[in-house]
């Protein structure tokens, strides 16, 4: 069978860099194998799933790159489940209860408070006939569990090593709910033998959960996957994400604060590794650096200025090329390759390109800290055409003529010509500006 994966988020809110994390490594995983991505989207939860939630992981993956091979929803896949329920059913591994939550609430403080775990006693399996009739005469509806064997269950964790549950210490999960709805530990188990996954690749948080489905499977006829478990993301504080409260969500990262897709990718692939992070202009070469091996139990720490910097890296190693359409899109009419190797090594976001296009191209209002220095600088300006041996030539003739050099000479061109104290170097930005505009600014006009 060859390698599959799944990433099958609920649409329930907003994907944050933790979602996507566990979507790149399978993706990672599998395109380095030559195996398949199914996007599956467990949407059972018709309370909070929205089409909204849906359209919007489509896009964020779509924006990042990260392509699959298939795409199912669980909600088109009701009756698969409730097959597979009355199959669990009919073997005696699928069994009624009618406990409210506010019993089952009662029953487990009391077993913590006599410091027991709080497993449920199978109380349903001791129901007669007759007390489930009075039970539902009495307008309950049975949730469904499964009975689970009280035995070991193992298996290799390609993250975390030997894993081992007895199934004695766990409790009976509900598959099930009242209403009917399948839960996700059955939907899920369902899919993956329906589709062919050969590795779930998923949070820790899913550890004790892989026990209870790996018996699941095994009641389904279903070949047990190859399990990793990977540690959980937490913000730069060591705070947990929640796609509910939109914790640094990809869609932030993307409109508001204008992070590179690829910058945020090689900061996910490295993220709880030893492996230093790196500035990849590709998925393909993202894919040959990546060693699912690499990835430690140490819990990782998403740090927003690690990409901010990251995402600078990245910009300063793109070919115009790789820009040149959205830089349009940007309204930089005529940008070309001059423009941008001049600018890129000061950007830290594509936007910042606006700026230096427009004291480049449009009027800018000079800062004159030596009218008399800028004037005489002015003077000395050679003819065009410029290129970037301008500056060199006409900063020596300056030197020359007025003993000034250092910052005392620096500085005050730099505010006179750009009207800031900082940006690109001059010999390549002053080309740009060209001669009409520098003498212009130089003599403390507005040009």
């Amino acid at each position: 069978m060859s390698l599959t994966v799944r990433f099958a988020p609920s649409p329930t809110g907003l994907l944050h860099v933790g979602n996507i994390r566990l979507a790149l490594v399978n993706w990672l995983v599998a395109r380095r194998a030559g195996g398949t991505v199914l996007l599956r989207l467990d949407d059972t939860d018709d309370e909070r799933s929205t089409p909204e939630f849906a359209a919007g992981i489509e896009r964020d993956l779509g924006w990042l790159g990260l392509t699959w091979d298939r795409k199912a929803r669980q909600s088109d896949r009701l009756a698969l489940y409730t097959e597979a329920a009355d199959r669990l059913k009919a073997a005696g591994r699928l069994y009624p209860c009618y406990e409210t939550a506010e019993e089952l609430g009662l029953k487990r403080k009391s077993l913590l408070a006599r410091g027991l775990p709080p497993l449920y006693d199978r109380a349903g399996l001791d129901l007669s006939a007759a007390g489930r009739a009075r039970l539902e005469a009495a307008g309950r509806h049975p949730h469904w569990r499964f009975k689970l064997d009280h035995q070991p269950v193992s298996w290799s964790d390609l993250v975390r090593g030997p894993a081992q549950f007895d199934g004695a210490d766990l409790s009976d999960p509900v598959l099930v709910r009242e209403d009917g709805r399948p839960l996700y530990t059955l939907s899920s188990v369902v899919d993956d033998i329906a589709f062919g996954i050969s590795h779930v690749i998923r949070g820790e948080d899913h550890v004790a959960n892989t026990a209870v489905q790996i018996q699941l499977w095994q009641a389904l006829g279903g070949p047990v996957p190859t399990f990793a478990h990977l540690p959980l993301l937490t913000d730069a504080a060591g705070h947990g994400l929640s796609k509910r409260l939109g914790s640094l969500s990809i869609a932030s990262l993307r409109d508001d604060d204008g992070i590179e897709p690829m910058a945020l990718l090689c900061l996910l692939a490295r993220l709880g590794t030893a492996d230093a992070v790196e500035a990849h202009l590709t998925l393909a070469e993202l894919v040959e650096s990546f060693d699912l091996t690499r990835v430690s139990r140490a819990t990782p720490r998403f740090d927003p200025e690690d990409l901010t910097r990251l995402n600078a890296r990245l910009l300063h190693l793109t070919p115009f090329a790789g820009v040149a359409d959205r830089l349009a899109a940007l309204g930089l009419d005529g940008v070309d390759q001059r423009f941008w190797l001049a600018v890129r090594p000061n950007l830290t976001r594509l936007a910042d390109a606006t700026l230096w296009w427009q004291i480049s191209h449009a009027p800018v209002t000079p800062t004159l800290t030596d009218p008399a220095l800028t004037r005489q600088a002015a003077s000395l300006l050679p003819p065009e055409p410029w290129d970037e041996t301008t500056w060199g030539h006409w900063i020596e003739q300056i030197k020359v003529a007025t003993g000034i050099k250092g910052k005392g000479l620096f500085l005050p061109l730099r505010l006179a010509l750009t009207g800031t104290d900082h940006g690109p170097e001059l010999k390549s930005l002053l080309p740009l500006i060209g001669r009409p505009r520098a003498v212009a600014r130089l003599n403390g006009l507005l040009a």
